[in-house]
């Protein structure tokens, strides 16, 4: 069976935006301390929605672009850490508001590299003919996590959601979805929680600050190497975005200094799972990218998990 190709991407963004003065408002912090930290100017933060709200948002605008139906679709995976609601799983939910009528339907957490692991579930479900297209959607609302009184991490995270639409490559038609490399590092697996019946989100945050500076970008070119793609040929980096100077500091050992580096971080946060499909539709949409440039895509955080593929933008 043929590989796999992304045909469209799609986001959803709640419309209250919160600044760092309104979080100034709130704990003890200022802007020019969190923009200096970790890079982040503004996010948004849902009221009603639900993590299955914007993953459906997302996921029609992505098939609204796509040029498929809702008939068309076969399966629906969702990467999410953060639905309260454990049954109906947000995949079913979201088939159910577009009017997907009997996909595979299913959620994945992995937390920060949750799209990259699903949508290399995907690929791999295309490949292996169980599916022939599929939507895979980030979608995350830390806002029901967050302590807003621990300025550690209440400045840190957003909500929103990003997906894309996968189709089976045609017959003699290159592989747009690279091999994904993905694996965990389950000995540190508490510098990342989200834990308990009243959780709060809580991390060690210089753990994870050297661990993603340090032994990430490896990682990376592995991704670059199993697809056949030099770093030197990249289009674009778009990294999980927890932190600017995390990004930095990954892209720098990349050395990949013609290639676009995604920071939706500043205008976003960090949207966990929905951030690395959300950053990569807003340069989809405002074609930074040419159709078909390679892009090089890597999750990482809670877990700790990571995973990257290389893919062809749509």
């Amino acid at each position: 069976m043929p590989g796999s190709r992304i045909v469209a991407m799609g986001h959803y963004q709640p419309s209250r935006v919160v600044t760092n003065d309104d979080l100034a408002q709130m704990v003890d912090t200022n802007d020019e301390w969190i923009r200096d930290r970790v890079g982040i100017v503004t996010r948004r933060i849902a009221g009603d929605e639900t993590v299955a709200d914007m993953a459906a948002a997302a996921a029609g605008k992505a098939l609204a672009n796509s040029g498929l139906t809702a008939a068309d679709i076969d399966l629906v995976v969702v990467a999410t850490c953060t639905s309260v609601d454990r049954s109906p799983n947000v995949a079913c939910r979201v088939a159910a508001k577009l009017g997907i009528s009997a996909p595979g339907a299913y959620d994945i957490n992995t937390a920060c590299s949750g799209f990259a692991y699903a949508l290399g579930t995907v690929d791999h479900a295309i490949r292996a003919g169980a599916a022939r297209n599929a939507i895979v959607i980030g979608a995350e609302k830390l806002s029901d996590f967050t302590d807003w009184t621990d300025r550690s991490t209440c400045i840190i995270f957003g909500d929103g959601a990003g997906a894309a639409v996968v189709t089976a490559a045609a017959e003699g038609e290159p592989a747009g979805v690279g091999p994904v490399v993905w694996g965990s590092v389950p000995e540190k697996s508490d510098a990342v929680r989200i834990e308990g019946w009243r959780p709060y989100i809580a991390q060690e945050g210089q753990a994870v600050f050297r661990w993603a500076t340090t032994a990430l970008a490896p990682l990376a070119l592995q991704a670059c190497e199993k697809a056949g793609v030099d770093p030197s040929e990249l289009a674009a980096f778009v990294p999980h975005q927890a932190n600017a100077r995390i990004i930095d500091g990954i892209a720098k050992r990349l050395n990949i200094p013609d290639a676009i580096i995604a920071k939706d971080i500043v205008e976003s946060g960090n949207t966990s799972a929905a951030s690395v499909p959300l950053a990569l539709s807003k340069l989809v949409e405002r074609r930074e990218v040419p159709a078909g440039a390679p892009v090089l895509l890597f999750g990482f955080g809670g877990g700790l998990t990571y995973a990257g593929q290389v893919v062809r933008c749509p």
